[in-house]
């Protein structure tokens, strides 16, 4: 009886859940006039794009359950895995896939997934970082196409602000918000030695702690299939959202497409637009420190409710370094002539002796005490001091995350 016992045990944990059957009707048909989601891009254009199906088994585990969303080069679905043992993980067990275009080049950034999971699980960033659970490729005549399997996340911190009337955080959930991403930058700093070049408020989500809404987006699926349009014989689905959840998880940083190792020099154009640190304005050497400014600079976007830099050049044509680099000597004063001697590209913008030599006018009358609107007395300064830990011309005058996480005003009553 007890052998018969230890093998049903062990046939069970090997019975795969069984795969739900979705509706293959009563569905809202699109207009062939009306772009849908991944439509509107080139690569699907040519074809490129996987032709995903609510329903499918891939990997010959992870079930479609629908679609989240769409980029230039990849879909993302939330699908159930169906290897869910059924004694110690009674629910069901939901991923994201992020099925990326057909030949899609991506070794880089799985390496570098692999990177993120070498680091101490100890490390209180660990659970910071968003990392990935299984890297599959799908065959497919013609190109097959990459995916990656991760924990499904809620919505960004830019998600937050449009969702919030202010369209600012708050100071005690800017200060929360903080705190978990600089754990999440020494975890990726220290432990994984790699640098991060594009944290902004799209790159970090939340974790879902309420599990509910994964079980509520199925069921919707199921009672009110999602609207979709067959275009050259293949399926376009639109997108569905999560429902707000009754708590929210811990913020996580993801989108790990651009990181680099810090470990190795290098010059290249790096970081939005808005964000962009001195030293690859001027093309100095570059590492880690360029997160830290880019933290800074974010922090605008999400509590003084506009970006601290833009860039716009007066002659009409969007973005240019130089105005960048006026508007960061406006709040800041001139860069020290030791690290504009580092720069291959500060000839264009300063002469030998430091002085600026564009045509466009250096802002007057502005600082960062100016600038920010919403504290007052011993808070603002405390906020400004902190602000200037991040925001240094010169990267190793620059507080690192693991410094950050000590600063007074971060750590004044958070609750």
């Amino acid at each position: 009886m007890a052998n018969l016992m230890k093998w049903a045990m062990k046939t069970l944990r090997r019975t795969p859940s069984p795969p739900i059957c979705f509706p293959t009707s009563g569905f809202e048909t699109v207009r062939p006039s009306e772009v849908l989601d991944e439509e509107r891009f080139e690569n699907f254009k040519q074809g490129k794009y996987y032709p995903a199906n609510i329903g499918d088994v891939l990997h010959a585990k992870y079930q479609i359950i629908g679609e989240l969303g769409f980029g230039t080069t990849s879909t993302v679905w939330l699908a159930r895995d169906l290897d869910t043992d059924p004694l110690t993980q009674p629910e069901a067990i939901y991923v994201t896939l992020k099925i990326y275009t057909r030949d899609e080049d991506n070794e880089e950034e799985f390496q570098i997934y692999k990177q993120l999971n070498q680091g101490s699980s100890w490390h209180p960033g660990h659970a910071h970082i968003r990392k990935a659970l299984d890297i599959f490729t799908i065959p497919r005549s013609g190109g097959d196409h990459p995916c990656l399997v991760q924990k499904p996340m809620w919505e960004s911190f830019r998600d937050l602000l449009y969702r919030n009337p202010t369209h600012r955080f708050t100071e005690d959930l800017l200060k929360a918000g903080l705190l978990q991403i600089f754990q999440a930058l020494d975890y990726l700093h220290t432990e994984c030695k790699l640098v991060h070049t594009d944290i902004k408020s799209d790159n970090i989500l939340q974790e879902i702690e309420d599990k509910s809404i994964l079980q509520s987006f199925t069921q919707a699926e199921l009672t009110n299939p999602s609207p979709r349009k067959i275009v050259n014989g293949l399926p376009v689905y639109a997108s569905r959202r999560f429902d707000l959840p009754k708590v929210f998880g811990r913020a996580v940083l993801s989108d790990f497409g651009s990181a680099v190792r810090g470990d190795e020099k290098r010059n290249h154009d790096a970081q939005p637009n808005v964000y962009r640190s001195p030293e690859v304005m001027l093309k100095t050497d570059w590492s880690y420190s360029v997160d830290i400014w880019n933290v800074g600079a974010m922090v605008w976007d999400l509590f003084e409710e506009r970006h601290l830099f833009c860039g716009d050049d007066p002659d009409g044509k969007g973005y240019s370094t130089r105005a960048h680099l006026a508007e960061v000597m406006g709040l800041l004063g001139p860069p020290p002539l030791d690290m504009l001697k580092r720069g291959k590209r500060s000839h264009e913008f300063f002469l030998d002796d430091g002085k600026w030599k564009q045509d466009i006018v250096i802002p007057t009358g502005a600082s960062l005490e100016q600038s920010e609107e919403f504290l007052e007395g011993r808070n603002k300064e405390m906020f400004l001091a902190f602000m200037r830990g991040m925001l240094q011309w010169r990267p190793e005058d620059r507080k690192t995350a693991k410094e950050l996480l000590q600063d007074p005003w971060l750590n004044d009553q958070i609750e």
